[in-house]
């Protein structure tokens, strides 16, 4: 064999630093362009900057505003999880069920079991279940 177990282990070390340049090249370019508080100019600057001296500008934009790129994150992602607690909470209100009974609708008994799990899993708030059972109960 002429390609020693060392190599080996450089060329997968390199290869691994490539793929991690390009990850963050990528969300360095994601960064610039989900950022609402740059301006387009601001946004050019950065993606040319970029463009052209690739090492020094994501480096740069790092060390400039790696700190907002976590803050953005973390905005979106709880924008997402609101979104999808809304969207869950309408589904299961919007949702005809069926009782235990054989009825069309359902009984009071699962309507308050589907309450219960959305708060113990903590869909809803504490207060969205009492209105919630408080409503049930009374129709």
């Amino acid at each position: 064999m002429d390609y020693p177990l060392l190599n080996a282990f450089l060329t997968m070390l390199w290869f691994f630093l490539w793929v991690l340049w390009f990850v963050m090249l990528f969300r360095v370019f994601g960064d610039i362009f989900r950022d609402d508080s740059m301006s387009g100019w601001g946004k050019a600057g950065w993606a040319v900057f970029v463009c052209v001296l690739p090492f020094l500008g994501v480096f740069v934009y790092l060390i400039a505003r790696g700190r907002g790129m976590g803050e953005r994150d973390v905005r979106q992602q709880r924008r997402q999880e609101e979104a999808f607690r809304s969207y869950v909470q309408e589904a299961a209100a919007d949702a005809p069920a069926t009782g235990t009974t054989g009825t069309t609708g359902p009984t009071h008994a699962d309507q308050l079991t589907k309450l219960a799990g959305l708060h113990d899993h903590g869909d809803i708030s504490d207060a969205e279940y009492e209105r919630a059972k408080a409503k049930v109960l009374a129709g």
